[in-house]
């Protein structure tokens, strides 16, 4: 009754959670491209220019998706400056940390070995994140960043999966089109690849959600 008595209230609730899902959704699409592109390029074909321009990819989207966090939560103000270039650039070297360690042991024990590393080394990213965008908690729940970095995680273990352990394609039967024939083909990386982004929107969500709390 007290909100209905108050629709300013309701007017504020509304507008935080659209907020917070456009920015959990942006934030989750720059990831999953960013991450996705990396992962693709550096599994296809390791050699030293895919390396590189693997990770100027990641280390480009690690950048946006500082940019969606902090003009979501605070005053956007440079991106470039360096405290917040060390946060894209935690985040990246996380990425290449995970999948080094992967690789090192391999196999499903590698996956799961590779989760936890990611996921620690996630939760003080993102923690870190917070607090060069001069953000604070508000709650105790606010001050966690375990469960988003647990999601990402466990994210990334699935796209790894589906590289790894997975080895199928599924392909439509030729099609014409005024002389042009196309066939559609779907990989099981690909589906990885938008697990992980779910993945990314239900922990950039949570995060926002709790931060954008009243």
């Amino acid at each position: 009754m007290s909100v209905i008595r108050q629709p300013g209230v309701l007017g504020r609730t509304t507008r935080r959670r659209v907020v917070g899902v456009t920015a959990a959704l942006s934030a989750a699409v720059v990831e999953a491209a960013a991450v996705g592109l990396w992962f693709s390029l550096v599994v296809g074909s390791r050699s030293t220019s895919t390396a590189l321009a693997g990770l100027g990819i990641l280390f480009c989207g690690s950048l946006l998706r500082a940019g969606v966090f902090g003009a979501t939560v605070s005053e956007l103000g440079d991106l470039l400056q360096p405290r917040r270039l060390i946060v894209a650039v935690l985040l990246t070297g996380s990425w290449v940390v995970w999948l080094l360690a992967a690789e090192r042991i391999g196999g499903g024990t590698g996956i799961v070995v590779a989760t936890v590393v990611l996921a620690g080394i996630l939760t003080g990213q993102l923690f870190l994140e917070r607090r060069v965008f001069r953000l604070r908690a508000r709650s105790k729940r606010a001050r966690t960043s375990l469960v988003p970095a647990l999601l990402l995680a466990v994210g990334a273990s699935l796209l790894l999966a589906s590289a790894w352990l997975t080895d199928w394609t599924v392909a439509t039967p030729q099609l014409s089109f005024e002389g042009i024939s196309l066939i559609v083909r779907i990989e099981a990386v690909q589906i990885g690849v938008l697990v992980f982004g779910l993945f990314a929107f239900l922990a950039h969500q949570r995060r926002f959600e709790r931060l954008l709390d009243p």
